[in-house]
């Protein structure tokens, strides 16, 4: 009834100032960001509260739907990101009001946000879930592109199409896509590890994927059967919203599927890999010419011959790397990680911001200030993790956070208390990467365990790769890369803290059906 009176309140005074600006709209719930934990934040909110009427505000004409949501296991769970304009959500729920523009500043003190539009909003509580942007290596160089939404995305096919060669710097989760899925074109990638993909597994797996990495390409992949959307051809100012960094959401697990991401050249698959290194300097052309450096030519058969051929070709654009390697390329790829949006709301506001750059959240997601909550990759948790989960940037925890985020605000509104969710108990996360499937459990690369742990490994060429973490006869996490149908068994036998240690070196050994001992 009180969302009733404001409506009437706010219509009275409306008309006593039709020559005058209209004054704030009040809303009892109002979520910023349209990415996966935003729009599954005001999913819960509207379905927990029909009679309330719940704002989204995004920067972005599109928001991030999860469909297709699938619980594989206790822990583990699989869905899809689709972008869809935003009067699909408004239309699926019809308290739901999606306003598009740009939060310009926060005003906790009087529960009001002000938008790019000259706009105000009142709330009675607030979720931040605007995200994170590309850590861009240079700002503003033309050659220089950072992938974040599918805006990002498309004008990087765009880009390659014309490419015989490109530079990748960064070794997360869209680095390890983009150098499998690019064909047709060199690539050059950068890292600083000692290993391809560090943040998700060890060495070990690393060098299992190495040959997939060099191998020509299986044959066509069935077309992705989800609409995508884009913003092509919204007029100039949300170009600019982009460049500021304000714009799009992350990108979905599979947003590379259904785009041809081909340079020029016909060739499948080409890349080079330079270990343990960092941009040192970017040249443009003429600079580089003016410096009389040699730049090298792509490394044939891998060779790591002492005394590498020089580059004939000129390149619009030259890295030269912390090993004093120079490379030219026709652009370069920045993918070293993100860095949550809290811009605008940090601003003469104590909100308290952890290392990372996020928004510091407890146990019930409430940020320092009291009625504002925030979800996704923009906050950072500040309470004691339990023993096996650890929080990661990644599209299930941005999707767990925003529905527990909700829960929790209609807690503190039904005045109840409410118990940490148990997707906070143990990690877990299944994702694709060279066209494997990948699932990650617990404390996988043995993150905090100290030095007293060992792993036990079961690899099959080109097939399967299976490491467990052990400490003390208990299984304390797991990498399981390929069909091997054990993420179900080795969940239940980490979450049951079972005593292993009788079974040693052999839990591994396939020609015991461990299923058959532990389901």
């Amino acid at each position: 009834a009180s969302g009733v009176a404001g409506v009437c309140r706010l219509g009275a005074d409306r008309g006593a100032a039709m020559a005058t600006v209209p004054g704030p709209t009040r809303a009892r719930f109002i979520v910023v960001g349209g990415g996966v934990a935003g729009v599954t934040c005001t999913e819960q909110l509207a379905g927990q509260f029909p009679a309330d009427e719940i704002l989204l505000i995004t920067a972005s004409p599109l928001i991030k739907a999860v469909l297709n949501f699938k619980q594989v296991s206790r822990t583990l769970e699989e869905f899809e990101v689709e972008e869809r304009p935003s009067h699909i959500l408004e239309e699926h729920y019809p308290n739901v009001k999606v306003v598009q523009s740009a939060v310009r500043a926060l005003d906790a003190a009087k529960h009001k946000l002000h938008t790019e539009e000259g706009k105000e909003y009142i709330y009675e509580k607030l979720c931040i879930c605007t995200g994170a942007r590309p850590k861009l290596i240079v700002k503003n160089n033309p050659f220089v592109l950072g992938i974040r939404d599918t805006d990002s995305a498309k004008e990087f096919q765009s880009r390659l199409a014309k490419a015989k060669r490109i530079t990748v710097i960064g070794n997360g989760g869209i680095a390890l896509e983009l150098v499998y899925e690019v064909e047709g074109c060199e690539v050059i990638w950068a890292i600083k590890d000692k290993a391809i993909g560090n943040n998700f597994f060890d060495a070990g797996a690393a060098e299992f994927l190495i040959p997939r990495l060099k191998a020509d390409k299986p044959g066509a992949i069935p077309p992705c059967k989800r609409t995508k959307y884009t913003t092509e051809g919204l007029e100039q100012e949300k170009k600019s919203l982009a460049e500021d960094g304000a714009h799009g959401s992350a990108l979905g697990p599979d947003w590379h599927e259904g785009m041809k991401l081909k340079g020029t050249k016909q060739i499948s698959h080409r890349v080079h890999v330079e270990y343990q290194c960092e941009i040192d300097k970017i040249y443009l052309q003429d600079d580089f010419v003016s410096t009389q450096k040699t730049s090298l030519a792509f490394p044939e058969n891998g060779s790591e011959e002492r005394k590498r051929n020089a580059d004939e070709e000129s390149w619009p654009v030259y890295v030269q790397l912390t090993n004093g390697k120079v490379y030219g390329s026709d652009l370069i790829v920045s993918a070293t990680g993100v860095t949550p949006n809290i811009e605008p709301f940090i601003t003469n506001n104590p909100l308290d911001v952890a290392e990372d750059g996020g928004l510091k959240v407890d146990e019930q997601m409430h940020t320092s200030i009291p009625d504002i909550f925030a979800a996704g990759d923009v906050c950072t948790v500040s309470w004691e993790p339990r023993a096996l989960w650890q929080q990661m940037r990644l599209w299930t925890q941005a999707r767990q956070m925003g529905y527990y985020a909700a829960k929790c605000i209609a807690a503190e509104m039904l005045g109840e208390s409410i118990e940490l969710d148990f997707c906070f108990e143990s990690f877990a996360h299944v994702t694709k990467f060279f066209n494997y499937k990948v699932v990650l459990l617990a404390k996988y690369n043995g993150q905090g365990l100290g030095t007293d742990h060992e792993l036990l490994l079961r690899c099959t060429s080109g097939q399967e790769y299976v490491k467990t973490v052990m400490q003390n006869g208990r299984m304390k996490g797991a990498v399981l890369i390929g069909e091997t149908d054990l993420e179900e068994t080795f969940e239940n036998l980490i979450l049951n803290e079972m005593d292993l240690s009788a079974y040693g070196e052999n839990l591994l050994d396939p020609n015991i059906d461990i299923e058959d001992y532990f389901d």
